[in-house]
């Protein structure tokens, strides 16, 4: 199976959670084939908002929610 990572990110209630406040907004950034890919994605869209601290971006391994017997790495 594809080491498949999923970026998305969107306003959330508190900066330390990850409680999004409207999830028809939420910005998928998109799905990537390996986390390198992933994360230099995550980082642009994070640094697009650094000045919004209710704004937060997050990489989903998808391939373990598809397999949770994957290990990791």
């Amino acid at each position: 199976m594809n080491k498949m990572h999923l970026v998305m990110g969107g306003r959330v209630k508190d900066p330390q959670g990850l409680d999004f406040v409207d999830l028809k907004a939420v910005d998928l950034v998109g799905v990537f084939p390996d986390y390198a890919s992933a994360e230099e994605a995550w980082r642009a869209s994070a640094q697009r908002t650094v000045d919004d601290a209710e704004m937060r971006y997050v990489i989903v391994h998808l391939h373990r929610l598809l397999d949770p017997s994957e290990p990791e790495g």
